[in-house]
């Protein structure tokens, strides 16, 4: 039953994942989280690997097809700044997570924060026209964006999150659907520094092999889903799915946050 659970929740998860932008593991992370199956660390490392695995098919996927709206010059920046925040995000995590004896008081923490930047960027989304965008250029305040974004979805174990959207859309004046993919080229580097350096640092979790590959087949292919779904929708659309998502990411938060501090 555990073996389903996990393949349904990566596939729905990377599904929503890569036409929202926000990558899958904003969904993994705490459904994963709330099923209390599983520890949190072995969590953080399943959902690190299938949104990998998930991103790189469709970003990889969109440059192959000549389909691919991200901006290199700029998300590049943003990508390798990612990394870096990324990999002390996750140092960050494991400086912290010590401190707490119970690990489900450790998912009540990162179900707070996600909550916290889940709900500003909702209300940010919902509020967008009338906030007047900005067109960054400077290369440090990219650095900055960038690393600040690796580190806070790097921490909370979910690699993007629809903060990385919202900052895409803020700071860089992105329609939509373009944000979503800049999104995902973003989300792809900071979990490939940040899972790696848990690895190195850690080793490996306790996981069952078999979870592991099919989660990240799940990803794949609700990564292709996504990818086609994004495809036929437009901006406004594509504004109301993004929308509904962090609307049940709130909901899923809300009941982690109660399941943590007073079960």
């Amino acid at each position: 039953m555990l073996y389903v659970i996990c393949y349904l929740i990566a596939l729905i998860a990377c599904t929503i994942g890569a036409f929202s932008g926000m990558g899958g593991g904003v969904i993994i992370k705490p459904v994963l989280d709330a099923t209390g199956m599983i520890p949190v660390t072995t969590v953080n490392f399943l959902s690190g690997c299938t949104v990998i695995a998930m991103s790189a098919w469709s970003v990889g996927k969109t440059f192959i097809k000549k389909e691919s709206t991200i901006e290199l010059k700029t998300t590049s920046i943003l990508g390798i700044s990612a990394a870096v925040g990324g990999v002390i995000g996750k140092i960050l995590f494991n400086l912290i997570k010590p401190l707490f004896e119970n690990q489900e008081t450790v998912k009540g923490v990162q179900a707070c924060v996600l909550f916290a930047a889940t709900f500003a960027t909702l209300i940010y989304t919902i509020n967008k026209d009338r906030i007047k965008n900005r067109e960054t250029d400077s290369v440090i305040a990219m650095i900055i964006i960038g690393f600040a974004l690796g580190a806070l979805g790097s921490f909370l174990g979910i690699g993007g999150g629809p903060f990385n959207v919202a900052a895409l859309t803020y700071f860089f004046a992105m329609p939509m659907k373009k944000a979503t993919q800049n999104s995902l080229f973003i989300v792809l580097c900071s979990q490939i520094f940040g899972t790696g350096q848990n690895l190195i640092t850690n080793g490996l979790p306790d996981v069952k092999i078999l979870i592991l590959i099919g989660m990240i087949v799940c990803g794949i292919l609700g990564s292709e889903i996504g990818r086609k779904i994004h495809r036929k929708i437009d901006n406004r659309q594509a504004t109301m799915l993004f929308e509904g998502v962090m609307i049940l990411i709130l909901c899923i938060n809300v009941y982690n946050i109660i399941r943590a501090f007073a079960g």
